[in-house]
């Protein structure tokens, strides 16, 4: 049977194969998005972002790069707010009688 050693990986391998998960995750989320089978009212979409934006700058930890730093930062708040705008309860309007 096959067995893989998982403690020679060292961190610096686990986290560059981290970033690239988050741009797994960015690429399916856009795909899924622009094809329909996902929908941007809904939370899916900036949960994937959330992670995936997360991912890349825990691996901008070993190779920094200020620019990629900055936009990971932007998707990260960004997503958590259209999380917290989407998860707080719409209020109806009253309807006025005249």
């Amino acid at each position: 049977m096959f067995y893989t050693d998982f403690s020679s990986i060292d961190l610096n391998t686990f986290l560059k194969a981290l970033g690239l998960v988050g741009f797994a995750i960015y690429v399916t989320g856009f795909m899924l998005l622009s094809s329909g089978r996902l929908d941007s009212r809904g939370t899916r979409y900036f949960v994937m972002t959330l992670i995936a934006s997360t991912c890349v700058l825990l691996s901008l930890t070993v190779d920094f790069n200020l620019s990629s730093a900055l936009i990971q930062f932007f998707y990260v708040f960004v997503s958590l707010s259209a999380i917290f705008l989407r998860a707080r309860p719409v209020e109806k309007p009253i309807p006025v009688h005249a």
